[in-house]
């Protein structure tokens, strides 16, 4: 066992705990607690995509560049705790959308920072990497399942606990390996951030149609995340928060057999059969039902497993190991720019005109031609990424 095995797990498991701790019922506190409408619920969960758009990139410049990635982690998750403790005691909307803006400034760039740090630190990554990210999605369960026995959904207390944690994971941080900055040249300004470097390899065809791929499969995953639970309520699916949980086990399950797809299969076509599978279950969406079609979405709830882990997980280790040690941080914070920063807003947009344009009455949508917007989006994009992507021949 690798040596910083225990300190990543434990990371990776808090900070997810951090993140399922109040992300999944904050809209469900702030309708039926605060009172808010639906336009300004959906403009609070647009925090994220509004900082994902910012700071991973940047600060993953500031960890190949200037500060060791430890220590800047143990900034955000401190400031972002304090931060998070006061947004938990706010409620007029003028001032709760600012301030979790700031705070999402400052939690979204730790996913593609602490990536980067585990990566690095761990010789056999397409290994290794999977049996210590599953640590995040097990915090991510937990902290649904406390949240959900305390009965929390309706206060602010999830906020509260999330902020303590993010406290300690700060603390934390000072015991993760250091992790200094690679870059040999310290560059300023303009040049600091998109270096020579970056520009010539996200020139390199292989990364940039990766790239693209990734950030039109993210649009899809808006219609999951803001209207799977709707659906499911609508059609009168039985316990649609739990059984949405099925995608995390899945999830789990994958992510432990990832690295035996990597060593044995070329990851072209990992990657090709997560984005098929992400289109592939919006179209049994499209078609199942509570009944004798009950099968088919339980299908395409598990198949979230294999959509994340063969596609995101697996692009994200393969990703480092095309990168030089001064662009690794880099890399992963702007893989996080485009997947939930620029498809994050696009997909809302997205999802909401096309439920919209497909409302029958106020209780009833057509679901069969809503979800096949995003199916035909993942099968499009799966077909040309398995058209024309071509591995590099050497690192």
């Amino acid at each position: 066992m690798n040596r910083h095995y225990p300190i990543l797990a434990l990371t990776f498991f808090l900070q997810y705990f951090v993140w399922g701790g109040w992300f999944v019922t904050l809209g469900t506190y702030l309708l039926e607690t605060l009172g808010y409408n639906g336009r300004e619920v959906g403009l609070v969960y647009s925090s994220t995509a509004i900082a994902a758009t910012v700071t991973p990139f940047l600060l993953g410049r500031v960890a190949d560049q200037r500060v060791p990635a430890n220590r800047l982690l143990s900034l955000l998750y401190l400031s972002g705790g304090g931060l998070l403790l006061g947004v938990s005691w706010v409620e007029p909307f003028g001032w709760f959308f600012p301030l979790l803006v700031a705070y999402a400034l400052l939690l979204v760039p730790t996913f593609a920072l602490m990536n980067a740090l585990a990566l690095y630190h761990l010789p056999r990554a397409a290994r290794d990497f999977p049996r210590v990210r599953v640590w995040g999605t097990l915090g991510w369960i937990a902290a649904g399942i406390l949240v959900s026995a305390l009965g929390w959904e309706p206060t602010p207390y999830p906020m509260r606990m999330a902020a303590a944690c993010s406290l300690g994971l700060g603390l934390l941080s000072f015991a993760l390996p250091h992790t200094p900055p690679a870059a040999t040249k310290k560059r300023r300004g303009f040049r600091a951030i998109f270096s020579p470097e970056l520009r010539v390899l996200l020139r390199r065809r292989p990364i940039a149609i990766l790239f693209l791929s990734l950030t039109l499969i993210a649009i899809p995953g808006s219609f999951y995340y803001s209207f799977t639970n709707p659906f499911l309520t609508e059609i009168g699916f039985p316990y649609p928060a739990g059984n949405m949980t099925w995608g995390q086990v899945s999830e789990v399950v994958l992510m432990l057999s990832l690295p035996w797809f990597l060593q044995h299969w070329r990851f072209k076509w990992v990657v090709a059969l997560g984005l098929f599978a992400w289109g592939i279950r919006y179209v049994l969406f499209a078609y199942g039902n509570a009944d004798a079609g009950a099968w088919m979405i339980y299908l395409g709830i598990a198949l979230h497993g294999l959509g994340f882990n063969f596609t995101v997980v697996a692009s994200q280790i393969w990703i480092d190991s095309q990168m030089p040690p001064s662009l690794r941080s880099t890399a992963q914070g702007f893989l996080t720019l485009l997947s939930l920063g620029l498809a994050g807003w696009v997909g809302a947009a997205l999802a909401g005109e096309v439920v919209q344009a497909f409302t029958i009455s106020e209780q009833t949508h057509d679901w069969l031609r809503i979800w096949w917007v995003p199916g035909g989006i993942g099968l499009l994009t799966a077909l040309g990424f398995a058209l024309v992507f071509r591995p590099p021949r050497k690192r």
